[in-house]
């Protein structure tokens, strides 16, 4: 029972964004850090991944008519 209520939570923290740092941080740690190219690169704070997820979001015209 305990199981499907931290799979259900984690479905419905997906949906609404509440993961999106913890999944870019995954990301990062997997895709920037190795290799000589990244050595010096940081992860953004999650203040700065919030604003510019939020400027990406907005940017734009959003509406059909």
């Amino acid at each position: 029972m305990i199981r499907r209520l931290k799979s259900f939570w984690q479905i419905v923290r997906r949906l609404s964004g509440d993961d999106a740092y913890e999944r870019y941080l995954k990301h990062f740690a997997m895709h920037h850090q190795t290799g000589p190219d990244h050595v010096h690169c940081q992860p953004l704070s999650k203040k700065e991944f919030f604003k510019q997820w939020q400027d990406e979001k907005w940017r734009g015209v959003k509406r059909c008519c």
